[in-house]
């Protein structure tokens, strides 16, 4: 450990305030008080006490160590961004991982009892409830876990507060009054008397609201009380609030505006009444204490997530228009790239990001971008999530390949999209990969299958060529994805761990497969897939995907030879497709450049 570096000297400290308080272990999340993968500047406490970037990862802290929890696609960042802190990298989806609540068992095997500490706002219920009591319980340790609220905010001075960004409504072709009326039919259905939203994205859905409390999420931070009654929003949370947030959603919309911090208060006048709350997004801090009041608590999942994503048919036209104007967008940046290496001019990867941007910042409905984009050339695209640097960023060269994953939020809409780009000549391996991971792709998006299938079901699909010459990638195969909501959203996905949820007519997923290959390269070819219908027969039932995604798949290095007649003729299509519904709305120049990209192969 380093104690010049700074991480390292805020651990020290950490455990400073671990021994005045008598806590053995402290748990940090990268979450917030709402469940969410993508937390506000307030919410990120990994990356402030460790130094780690990444979307997904969590800290245990003892006396004697420091850990990060974190997955397959963060392998390579995190040992570097760990280097110094004396934070040791714990890998999760592998073979033989050792999760946290069994790496404490182990690591206490010799004690009598134990104290854990959790910042009990951003730590999920169902986490501590199920799975680190029950495997301290299983494992006979006495424990005993406390709730800490804001734990860090004594050392992490200058924290951020809670945001509070204008709000506005959308319409997404059905009423807040008509979701409203749904959802009391789901708690009659149930004998609930109310329902407790927590998860943003969730109430943003149900409210026809948006704001931007979280960077690139058009969330607002908030709870939503619903009863047979009346809605109760806990969103107020500013001295001087919003006078058109006031107006729009006062009392006679319906809806009764409430300070963010009165929902423990006014949950616990409510007296006995029967309340549902998910479990996967209410924090554990809340739970607890509503479990100790005179409320019927009643956790388990919440309609809202699988409702949600079964886009209705304005939603789903809504969604066409943001990929076409999407499309739009990455074809001339994508000319741009090409006669940019022609001219042999001088491009970092943030150069390239901020042309992106710029081009999708000139299309109507465009609100910003769905992430942050990961512009990665040569060994850096290894990193599936990398950060691309503002400063010093590498500069990309005519040859070898180039990743762009992106994305718009368009007030019709979210975009997801990686290209792979050739930039001039490639080795054999590159183009073999990129050839089997295109593959891949074409696999998935031609499947056909019956109704009731999960995404796991078909993940293979997508795997299968890679898998016959021992290769594989570590992340997920698809994800779903929001009307204006958040880029990842369930409850469906297209991945190796099993989920029930069957995929559904009207559900949005990405089809993303790649490969990485250490200081080398890395590739991924990723489209938005809509779930529809392909017809009834004496076998059942039959669903298949239409890709939404507008923008060519570059055929210049691809290995033909290992590709069938059938992934040949999809291509095709899918590149002519493309060209026929773009050109026309294209520079013409730009235009000519993609009937030559689109040449049938």
């Amino acid at each position: 450990m380093d104690m010049d570096n700074v991480y390292a000297s805020r651990i020290e400290e950490l455990r400073s305030l671990m021994r005045r308080n008598g806590w053995d272990a402290v748990i940090i999340t990268g979450s917030d008080p709402h469940g969410s993968e993508y937390p506000a500047e307030r919410w990120k406490q990994v990356r402030w006490l460790t130094g780690f970037t990444g979307e997904a990862g969590d800290v245990v802290v003892t006396q004697d160590h420091a850990g990060l929890w974190t997955d397959t696609r963060y392998f390579i960042q995190a040992n570097t961004q760990l280097s110094g802190t004396g934070v040791e990298l714990h890998k999760t989806r592998i073979p033989g991982q050792v999760l946290i609540p069994e790496w404490l068992c182990l690591h206490f095997s010799e004690a009598d009892s134990i104290v854990i500490a959790v910042d009990g706002l951003a730590v999920g219920a169902s986490f501590v409830t199920d799975e680190l009591s029950g495997t301290l319980n299983d494992a006979k340790i006495e424990h005993c876990v406390q709730s800490i609220p804001d734990l860090l905010e004594e050392l992490w001075t200058d924290r951020p507060g809670i945001p509070q960004t204008p709000i506005f409504a959308t319409d997404p072709g059905e009423t807040r009054e008509d979701r409203i009326a749904w959802l009391r039919e789901w708690m009659e259905e149930h004998s609930f008397d109310a329902v407790l939203l927590s998860a943003l994205d969730e109430i943003a859905w149900i409210l026809n609201v948006r704001a931007s409390d979280i960077d690139y999420n058009p969330l607002v931070i908030s709870y939503l009380l619903v009863s047979r009654g009346d809605v109760r929003w806990f969103v107020l949370k500013g001295e001087v609030e919003d006078p058109d947030t006031l107006r729009t959603f006062g009392q006679m919309r319906g809806i009764r505006l409430e300070r963010y911090n009165d929902l423990e208060r006014v949950l616990n006048d409510s007296g006995h009444i029967r309340l549902s709350v998910d479990s996967a997004s209410v924090n554990y801090e809340l739970y607890d204490k509503l479990s100790h009041s005179s409320l019927e608590l009643i956790p388990g999942t919440s309609p809202v997530g699988l409702r949600k994503a079964v886009k209705n048919p304005y939603e789903i036209e809504g969604m066409k228009r943001a990929h076409l104007l999407d499309g739009l967008a990455m074809e001339k940046f994508l000319y741009w790239l090409d006669k940019s290496m022609e001219a042999d001019r001088v491009v970092s990867e943030w150069d390239a990001a901020v042309r992106l941007g710029r081009y999708r910042a000139e299309t109507d409905g465009y609100v910003g971008d769905s992430f942050e984009t990961i512009s990665a050339y040569g060994r850096n695209a290894a990193l599936p999530h990398y950060v691309t640097p503002n400063s010093d960023a590498p500069l990309l060269h005519p040859e070898g390949l180039y990743l762009c994953d992106s994305g718009g939020q368009y007030e019709f809409g979210t975009t997801d999209i990686t290209r792979t780009v050739p930039l001039g000549p490639c080795s054999e391996l590159e183009a073999e990969d990129y050839t089997l991971v295109l593959k891949g792709h074409i696999d998935l998006a031609m499947a056909i299958f019956p109704a009731g299938t999960a995404g796991c079901q078909i993940d293979a699909l997508a795997r299968e060529p890679l898998w016959r010459r021992l290769r594989n990638f570590g992340h997920g195969t698809g994800h779903g994805v929001g009307y204006f909501l958040g880029v990842h959203e369930g409850p469906q996905d297209i991945r190796q761990n099993f989920n029930r949820q069957p995929l559904l007519p009207g559900m949005v997923t990405s089809d993303e497969p790649g490969i990485y290959r250490e200081g080398l390269f890395g590739i991924r070819h990723e489209n938005l897939l809509l779930c529809t219908e392909a017809g009834d027969n004496g076998f059942g039932h039959w669903l298949q995907f239409e890709p939404l995604t507008l923008c060519h798949f570059d055929t210049s290095i691809l290995r033909t030879d290992l590709m069938t007649a059938e992934e040949i003729t999809w291509l095709n299509e899918y590149n002519a497709m493309v060209r026929d519904t773009l050109s026309p709305l294209l520079p013409e120049e730009v235009a000519a450049w993609l009937k030559s990209r689109t040449a049938p192969i």
